[in-house]
Order: C-alpha cells, then structure tokens, then sequence
C-alpha cells in the first residue's frame, strides 16, 4: 500500500509535539506510526558525555516488553568505541539480525532481550555534542524496509524539537524545585533575622502582641503606629508569619526611599519599552506579593500620583503595570507603617483622605522605649548575643555593675534600633574585662533632671521603691530566672548572692518563697 508522505508527516508530527510530556508525545505517535509500519517497542534515548551515559528518556511497548534501562553506564573500555560509533553512525541505520552484530548483541543480551528481532535507529543531534536516538523494534528478523527508514527520516525534524523541548522542560523543573527550596530556606533565614523572637512580647509589648493575635487570621489592612526604631518591621513580620498566607511572600517597601520618578515602576512594574531604559517586562512589588503581604514603611512619604494608584489596588484588587493596558488581579494583604502623623497630613492635604481611611482600618500604636524601659535589661541581653555571634567574639562580655541603670535612665529617642547601636559600637570598642557604656551614652543619661522610670509617675519615691521596681521588672524579663545566663542578676550585671540579699531585704519573693 502506497503511502501519503505528506500527510504520513503531518499526522506523526502533531502527535509528536502536541505535548510537553515526552512520554505522552511519545504513545501517541508510536500508536500512530505502527499502523504505518512494523512496531512492538519505540525507545528515546540520550547519550549523555558529560556524564558518560545513556539514558532512557521515553519508552513505549505496545506487549509490555521490558525497555533498556533508565540508565545505561558506558564501560571505560568501551566507551570511546561506543561513543565513535554513535557520532559516526548513519542517520536511519536498520539491523534486522542483531544477533550479525556483535554490539547490538551486546546490549539486547545484558538486558536479557530476545535476539530474533529487527530494530531500526533513528540519529537525532542535540546540542551541538548530545546525541539522542529513535530506536524502533519489532518482533521477528528482517521486517524493516529502505522504505520504512525513508518514512523515519521524514520525523527526525519534529523528534528532534520534541526531545530538545523535553529537555529544556526538565531543566526548568529542575530549577523550579531548586528555586522553591531555596525560598524555603530564605524565608526561614529571614525570620531568624527580622525577629522570630519578639524581645517584650511578654511585658512592654504584651499589648500590641495581643492585638496582633486578633488581626493576623484576617486580610485586613493594618496601619503600625510608632516612632522611629520602635520595631514597626518586627511587628509587620509577626502579622505576616501568623496569618494564613505564611508560606507566601512578605514583600517590604520603604516607600521613602524610592525616587519618585522610579515609584511608579517599582510598585506596579512596566512593559517593556513604557519608558527610555525598560529594556524588558518588569514585574512590581505588588506583583511579587500576589498571594502574600506587601509591608509599605513610611507611608506618608508617598506622592500624591502613587497614592491615587494605591486607592486603586486597594478598591480594586488589580493594578496595571506602566505603559500596559492590561488589568492584573493581585491577591495581597496591605500592611503599612508611618511615624508621622497622618490625620494631620489629611488635614494640610498631603495626604489624600480617603486612602487614609482605606489604611487606617486597624491601627496599631507601638509605644515607644521610653514608656517601657522594663524591656531595656532584656533588648541589652539579647542584642549582646546576637552581636557577639556577628563580630565573632569568643564569648558575651559581662555587663558591669550599674550599666543596666545607667541605660534605665537614658530616655532612648532612637528606641530600640538605638539600643542595638549602642551595644554593637559597645562590642566593636570592648578590649576584655566588663563591658559599660560610660563614653557611648549621651550626656542626657547623666543629668539630674533626666525623667526617672515612668512607674514614678512624677512623684519622688524612696531609692528602695525604685530597686524594688526596678529589680522586679528585670526578674519578669528574666522569667524569674534569677541566676545563670539570661538571668536578672546576669542582666543587672551583678553578683547572683547580692542579688538575692538585695531581694529578701525589699521583700522580692524568689526560688522556693516564690
């Protein structure tokens, strides 16, 4: 029977590169071309140098018949024979009696295959030094025809493509799992770094971590409230990690330190050619959090234009990248955070009303250090450990006598990013023996009109009440812990036994009176 080359080809190759999956691609033309000619079994194979292999990448059988192996080593002393043949061999080669060819012979015997079969190859270059093959085979000797090799080569175009494709498709699995593995790892990186643990969660910030708890489950719009280096980042983690879009990602945006120019660009992204420099499609901040949270930090520094485009995405849940024309739908949560006073912006028109409504449906005010100076013993300890690890110091230095009070009575403007300053340029300066503060603190620390603890409320108490006071707050950031690392007399930087003394003088419950 005559056949229609033509539509032979056209048939084979829309099965052959109708999909991604080389297996699939493959049952489906061979169930096509054994109607064609002769055919139990069609194998893909690739030799691979690099790695001095050939592998099975797609098998096929229409009796279930065993393949060659997924992986096939090329022994030493025959590889570069092997490999000469393979480069040098034709492309359409027939071997209708194996059992003449002692190296088709070979590899039949090794895996236990009958040797009264024809096979037909098929030579497919890859990559300039890859060479793949179409090994066809069917029962019995001498089945394949000059005709049917001229039918094969017809295919070795689209079987080339399709396994190129399958190749390219592997390698960019390969890169997705490697990616997907390494943001696994950053993400937990990340949280070691911006504060899995929450110094104060349990005293000076038990409030705002209570308030946290309600609003983290939910999507709506949290507004953080607070001075500069009060810690607004550390909270804006802890929403995200406590919410149900955890394991998707925290995109942060300092909304101050973008150009205006560029703000546009980096919040929405752009097409390519929207403007002079946009060489290729750029995805936005808003983009990259799609299924996540985006933290905008100092909001109040955003131009009017940027403001009108976030209403945008607030009301319409979809943002269109510059120079598009194209709606995307991003599914964001929006946490933002100010250390300016918004309302009064709205006031003098700086900043626009309605976004300030659409912000400001759960605020949450971060109090500053200086209302509460019970966290200082535990941000002191805790920045000594981390900063000793990052400058690679043999062990934490001891604090010495007095340095906690002395901080106590430092009022901290720049709060807690100050306080991790201190102790950083503390370490960097420290030559052994006790660590003080003495020569880093600001002269405000030393005054006699500095404001004591706020317990004080502004009347004058005995010195007893404020060491009791004192004492009792860095026992609860010690846990009760009295002695030992971590402990209230580690933190005071005092003799674990004078502490006590101390104690059972102002009546301090602890140990087993506890």
């Amino acid at each position: 029977m005559r056949i229609d080359e033509n539509e032979f080809f056209r048939q084979a190759t829309m099965r052959i590169c109708g999909s991604l999956n080389i297996e699939t691609a493959l049952r489906r033309s061979f169930e096509y071309i054994r109607d064609h000619l002769p055919l139990t079994e069609m194998h893909l194979l690739l030799f691979d140098p690099g790695l001095d292999l050939v592998r099975t990448f797609a098998s096929v059988s229409s009796d279930e018949g065993e393949d060659f192996g997924k992986i096939l080593p090329m022994p030493e002393e025959t590889r570069d024979a092997r490999m000469a043949s393979w480069i040098s061999m034709k492309e359409i080669e027939i071997v209708n009696q194996p059992d003449l060819r002692p190296e088709v012979g070979g590899i039949l015997k090794k895996h236990g295959r009958r040797l009264d079969i024809s096979m037909m190859a098929v030579r497919l270059e890859l990559e300039g030094n890859r060479v793949g093959l179409i090994l066809l085979g069917t029962n019995g000797t001498d089945k394949y025809t000059e005709e049917h090799g001229q039918l094969m080569r017809l295919l070795h175009d689209p079987y080339t493509v399709a396994m190129a494709n399958a190749l390219q498709h592997e390698e960019l699995g390969r890169l997705k799992d490697m990616l997907a593995d390494d943001n696994r790892y950053l993400r937990r990186e990340l949280l070691e770094l911006s504060g899995s643990e929450i110094v104060g969660a349990e005293f000076g910030l038990e409030g705002v971590m209570e308030t946290v708890k309600q609003v983290a489950p939910l999507d709506s719009p949290v507004l953080l409230l607070g001075e500069t280096g009060v810690g607004k980042d550390v909270i804006a983690n802890a929403i995200h990690y406590s919410s149900h879009r955890k394991e998707g990602p925290l995109i942060k945006v300092n909304c101050g330190a973008i150009p205006d120019n560029l703000l546009d660009s980096e919040l929405f992204g752009h097409e390519k050619g929207a403007f002079t420099g946009a060489i290729a499609q750029k995805r936005g901040r808003f983009e990259r959090a799609d299924r996540g949270t985006i933290f905008l930090d100092e909001i109040g520094e955003l131009p009017p234009q940027a403001q009108v485009r976030l209403l945008h995405v607030i009301q319409s849940k979809e943002i269109e990248r510059v120079g598009g024309t194209q709606s995307i739908p991003v599914d964001i949560r929006i946490i933002s955070a100010t250390n300016r006073n918004l309302q009064d912006m709205v006031a003098s028109q700086q900043f626009r009303e309605d976004l300030w409504f659409r912000l400001n449906v759960f605020p949450i005010m971060i109090p500053p250090l200086r209302q509460r100076k019970g966290d200082i013993p535990a941000l002191v300890h805790y920045f000594l450990g981390q900063k000793t690890q990052e400058l690679k110091l043999d062990t934490t230095p001891t604090l010495a006598p007095g340095a906690i009070d002395q901080l106590m009575s430092y009022d901290w403007p720049g709060n807690v990013r100050e306080v991790e300053n201190l102790v950083e340029r503390a370490l960097v300066q420290y030559r052994g023996g006790m660590l003080t503060f003495d020569t880093l603190t600001p002269n405000r620390a030393h005054n006699d009109d500095t404001p004591l603890p706020a317990a004080l409320n502004g009347d004058v108490m005995k010195l007893d009440d404020v060491q009791s006071i004192h004492i009792r707050r860095t026992l609860k950031a010690a846990r009760g812990k009295v002695s030992g690392p971590g402990g209230a007399a580690d933190l005071l930087g005092v003799n674990p036994s004078t502490l006590r003394k101390k104690m059972n003088k102002l009546g301090i419950p602890h140990g087993k009176k506890k």
